[in-house]
């Protein structure tokens, strides 16, 4: 699962610059130059004025004045989602610091690299209760890999070595650096560190060559196989091996929330997503599988449902580069700790060894696959095709499909639209898809296609959001119209908190407590306007189309109202703590 960017990948530094003298404000630009950092999403606030008195002064290093720490967090986050690149944010002290935590802890939760910086009061302060002091340090040590408070200038080049070393090696994840406002004054040499040497921590990225043998052995004897595929293979950049692997041996992929464009959603070994909003035919193979050869996931209750229920015919074989994750919510095995581009090679080296043996076992499960187009056909993904003059949320998400031609990175907030994009829109690429897994984090489409859209000038930038998830960081438009950012936001409003709605309408006896958003909905068209972007309506299925087309034509961000049935539901469903064959279906 780790990620190797060029400039940190030999732990070296390319450039050695002469000894001189430097503040700390100069050594922190000159470190994040050398690590070849080229975008800061950021705000800045007293503590960091030596910071960006800096920053003014250069032009190598990109600064994107947000509107919101916490958008500074997300943005950073798509970013990094998209190039595999640690992605940088900077926040000053008290309130500042304390507005990353929600964006940090969904890049920890999704194993997303980040280093994010914060301002800190002068050392002889800390600890005495002074204006804008929060101790950012206690706040996130469980919501980041690693953190650190810089109380000597002479530690901070080291200190920010380590952290992006840190943040992009073995399971990727935030790190957090918090440097007092005197630390950005005082002086220190610059080293030009060459070298990052951390005696305890060393990633292990190949695993035990025994176990990787037991996996294949596993492998030729089963009947009933399901390659269960997780944010791993994504985060490792192993996409095209996880394909070469599944074609080998011709298994049914079913793939996780994370995992979306780590295997080609359109192939047809696979069998889209799994779990709580997952394909019939896919969780009826993952419950009925004698195997289970999972590359990168973590078992996530979201895909498991019922522990207790969960694949209890399938042996297990779990690879992850987290050795604390293999065995933490199901028993498996074999367990293969490392690396899954490197483990995949070697996997697939074993197999090649035989290839007679090989063809025969793709022989021997043409009746699972059989089995498995046969619970396809039977609860094939469905909406309703006679709209009656309303519009179908998945309908005009089919529509961004067809418009760009799957061309595109597509980031969403969490919610009812989260999964019917999930469901509806085949990622065939890794790395085009950006949505918060494990925190679920509403608020955090807008800001994230931001982030890719800064990583990805080119590439045509879908926002898929919610009525309700749109109001939580919307003032971002803001930041997309300063730097003319065309990012294109699809709001699927059905003038609720649709999931909450959904589940009070399944398990609540239809109380839709607190859920309805209509009285003070704002006109999402003027507001955009408001902001200088583009804002356009639609609430006739006939009109999707057209309004997508004149969206992209428009170079400027454009925020799009579509008004869709107030009560669609995402289906199939397994309901919170029921096994995956216990499915609500359309």
């Amino acid at each position: 699962m780790s990620t190797s960017p060029t400039k940190i990948q030999s732990n070296e530094i390319l450039t050695k610059p002469a000894p001189v003298k430097m503040t700390g404000a100069q050594i922190f630009l000159k470190t994040l130059e050398d690590l070849g950092v080229d975008t800061i999403f950021g705000y800045p606030g007293g503590v960091l004025l030596y910071v960006y008195d800096e920053i003014f002064k250069q032009d190598k290093i990109k600064h994107i004045l947000v509107r919101h720490e916490q958008g500074a967090t997300h943005m950073a986050d798509g970013y990094a989602r998209v190039t595999g690149r640690p992605g940088v944010c900077l926040a000053t002290s008290g309130p500042g610091a304390t507005n990353t935590v929600t964006g940090l802890a969904t890049a920890m939760m999704d194993s997303v690299p980040m280093v994010c910086f914060t301002g800190q009061v002068p050392v002889p302060l800390i600890g005495n209760d002074a204006f804008q002091e929060a101790d950012i340090v206690g706040i996130t040590r469980p919501c980041t890999k690693h953190n650190y408070l810089v109380k000597d200038v002479n530690d901070l080049e080291r200190i920010i070595h380590q952290a992006f070393y840190i943040a992009s090696t073995g399971r990727p994840g935030p790190v957090l650096v918090d440097i007092p406002k005197d630390v950005t004054l005082a002086t220190a040499e610059y080293k030009g560190i060459r070298k990052v040497d951390m005696r305890g921590y060393k990633p292990q990225v190949l695993p035990a060559s025994g176990n990787m043998e037991k996996a294949v052995e596993l492998i030729f004897e089963s009947e009933r196989p399901v390659l269960y595929m997780g944010g791993g293979i994504v985060a490792s950049g192993a996409s095209e091996l996880v394909k070469r692997f599944a074609e080998k041996l011709n298994l049914p992929v079913g793939i996780t929330l994370m995992g979306l464009g780590g295997f080609p959603g359109s192939h047809e070994l696979s069998m889209g997503m799994i779990g709580m909003h997952g394909g019939y035919w896919a969780n009826m193979a993952m419950n009925n599988a004698d195997l289970l050869v999972a590359l990168g996931p973590r078992f996530d209750d979201r895909v498991t449902g019922d522990l207790k229920k969960f694949a209890v015919r399938a042996k297990k074989i779990h690879l992850d580069i987290d050795a604390s994750s293999i065995g933490k919510n199901v028993a498996v095995d074999v367990a293969l700790v490392g690396d899954a581009k490197q483990a995949l090679e070697k996997l697939l080296a074993i197999v090649e060894r035989d290839p007679e043996r090989a063809r025969k076992y793709r022989e021997s499960i043409r009746a699972w696959h059989g089995q498995i187009k046969k619970w396809r056909e039977e609860h094939p993904i469905y909406y309703p095709q006679d709209m009656k003059g309303e519009l179908r949320p998945q309908y005009v998400i089919q529509k961004i499909y067809d418009v760009t031609a799957g061309e595109c990175i597509v980031t969403t907030d969490v919610g009812q639209h989260q999964m019917w994009t999930a469901q509806i829109f085949p990622f065939n690429k890794a790395r085009k898809w950006c949505t918060s897994g494990g925190l679920g984090t509403m608020g955090y489409g807008l800001p994230a296609a931001l982030g890719a859209q800064m990583a990805c000038p080119d590439e045509t930038v879908f926002c898929i959001s919610g009525d309700g998830s749109i109001q939580m960081n919307i003032q971002e438009l803001a930041t997309a119209v300063q730097y003319k950012l065309p990012v294109k936001t699809a709001i699927i409003n059905n003038f609720y908190l649709g999931m909450v709605r959904q589940w009070q309408e399944y398990f609540y006896g239809h109380r839709y407590s607190e859920s309805d958003l209509t009285a003070g909905m704002p006109d999402f068209v003027k507001l955009a306007e408001a902001y200088g972007a583009v804002g356009l309506k639609c609430s006739k299925p006939r009109d999707v189309e057209p309004v997508l087309r004149e969206a992209l034509k428009v170079k400027k961000p454009v925020l799009i109202d579509f008004q869709v049935a107030k009560e669609e539901n995402v289906l199939p469903m397994v309901p919170a703590g029921k096994a995956l064959d216990d499915m609500l279906l359309a």
